[in-house]
């Protein structure tokens, strides 16, 4: 684990998962959703390698983008294990991830592509082996091939892009150093 602090208790099998303010959704998702200022329930998943990297995809609202964690909107009846078990399949491929403990928290009230939007995330943390990412057709619609990479921790430190949470080297860094928090911490835009 990279002598990070990373280590957590893994969840039963059953939480065994395989592999979009991050406002990004799934077809599927965006064509049942039809409001505009409902509050968005939504997952996403911190997602490590055997390295310490992180994955990250790119959105695109026009010309600004921003990078954020993997993840998109739970369904009516879906808990956060099968939305994030489904997000990240669409988005990244069928990949076997630890799913960890529920990490962070986030609300971001904004536009997206001329859409008003108010969603309310729960950030996971994950662990994986390394792997390119083969995003399914749903999820290529949303990111191309280069919006998905690994980022190490000093890559994030010294990026000159924007990322959701603003944060987010910062938060990775003391993540690495302190392991995960008890309760969950709410780290903002």
């Amino acid at each position: 684990m990279g002598g990070s602090r990373l280590a957590y208790r893994v969840r039963p099998a059953h939480a065994m998962i395989s592999g979009p303010s991050c406002r990004g959704s799934s077809a599927r998702s965006r064509s049942r959703r039809q409001e505009t200022n409902t509050n968005r329930q939504a997952v996403r998943v911190l997602l490590f390698d055997d390295a310490d990297r992180v994955l990250l995809v790119r959105f695109w609202d026009g010309a600004r983008s921003w990078w954020c964690t993997p993840g998109g909107g739970i369904e009516p009846g879906e808990s956060d294990e099968r939305a994030a078990q489904r997000e990240l399949r669409e988005e990244l491929g069928a990949v076997p991830v630890e799913l960890g403990p529920l990490i962070w928290t986030r609300r971001h009230v904004g536009v997206f592509r001329g859409r008003a939007f108010d969603q309310s995330e729960r950030i996971y943390i994950g662990r994986v082996a390394a792997f390119e990412p083969s995003p399914s057709p749903d999820g290529l619609r949303e990111h191309g091939p280069e919006d998905i990479r690994w980022w190490t921790i000093d890559e994030l430190e010294t990026a000159d892009d924007d990322f959701a949470p603003r944060r987010l080297p910062e938060l990775v860094r003391q993540l690495t150093q302190d392991g995960p928090p008890a309760p969950p911490v709410d780290v903002g835009v």
